[in-house]
């Protein structure tokens, strides 16, 4: 298996790892380094431009990655004391060594209704870190169309991971791209800007801002997602998962 499909297939349980760290809202910033090897461009040579093509997913979104379009690789996640599921597909492409990567989770909105719109992006972005053995060197709230996110850094063993992370609706967005810091990305930014949104659902409404501090501080619950199975709960359909149908997957309607 490639580098590019262990790192795709270790971050097909993110949506397990969001759901485990909904309790956890504050993201500790440390002085972080990477331990791959950072190789300078030596020369001066100018780092060939990357040539993007628009990926018109299904799943009502657009985006752009390297290359043909990828296969879709799908899986279903059980949520921690919930009896419904969380569906997610990824769409990977790798160009010049760099690794270009989005992900569509999609929970239940009555799950989603319950935790604070902070804790599923910031989970989400923990859950990358720890698939990749990553530490946060810096991250910043950004808005997609009105909807909340984050872009972020990290550096890894991996190499340096730069990426954003979205709520629309019941469904996070998780763009990243994982690159050599001593060589760059050039490509990387004009790939995490190119996400577009095909008739967006309406963002979800909460009970009340108490509501949303009491899924935010509840420890039992965030406790519990985090240890069962080590992960939250089991992935299904991991083998198929390029084939599996999935039921999130229908495009919204224009």
């Amino acid at each position: 298996m490639s580098p590019l499909s262990r790192l795709v297939a270790s971050l097909a349980t993110i949506s397990l790892i969001a759901a485990a760290c909904a309790g956890q809202q504050k993201m500790e910033q440390k002085e972080a380094t990477s331990t791959i090897e950072e190789v300078p461009n030596e020369g001066g040579e100018e780092i060939p431009a990357v040539a993007f093509n628009v990926l018109d997913a299904p799943e009502g979104f657009t985006v752009k990655l390297p290359g043909p379009p990828p296969q879709a690789q799908r899986s279903e996640a059980a949520l921690p004391k919930r009896t419904d599921k969380a569906t997610l597909v990824t769409y990977a492409a790798n160009e010049g060594g760099v690794s270009y990567i989005v992900n569509a989770v999609d929970y239940p909105e009555a799950f989603v209704a319950t935790v604070p719109a902070e804790a599923l992006i910031n989970g989400g972005i923990q859950g990358i870190a720890g698939q990749v053995q990553g530490e946060l060197k810096s991250s910043e709230d950004i808005t997609l169309e009105g909807y909340p996110g984050k872009a972020y850094v990290l550096a890894s063993p991996s190499g340096e991971v730069k990426g954003r992370s979205y709520l629309v609706g019941p469904r996070v967005y998780n763009l990243i791209t994982v690159y050599n810091a001593g060589i760059g990305a050039p490509g990387a930014d004009e790939f995490l800007d190119s996400l577009k949104l095909v008739n967006p659902p309406p963002q979800i409404e909460r009970a009340s801002a108490d509501a949303d501090a009491d899924a935010g501080t509840d420890a039992d619950a965030g406790t519990d997602a985090g240890t069962a199975d080590g992960t939250g709960a089991a992935v299904e359909g991991g083998e198929d998962a390029g084939t599996a149908p999935d039921a999130g997957a229908r495009r919204r309607a224009k």
